[in-house]
């Protein structure tokens, strides 16, 4: 097994908050870029929740 397999890949300098609900961080995904802004909650699952 090459040492490349066994790497986990993190891109750097992503934005990141806290969701209000279950209290853990979430980072910047590509489908949020134009609402970033809006964006609260990390899930559907914790917006439901709220």
């Amino acid at each position: 097994m090459s040492n490349r397999q066994t790497q986990t890949y993190r891109k750097p300098n992503l934005p990141e908050k806290t969701c209000p609900v279950c209290n853990r961080p979430f980072t910047w995904r590509k489908k949020w870029k134009k609402d970033w802004d809006q964006v609260t909650y990390c899930s559907e699952r914790c917006r439901r929740n709220k």
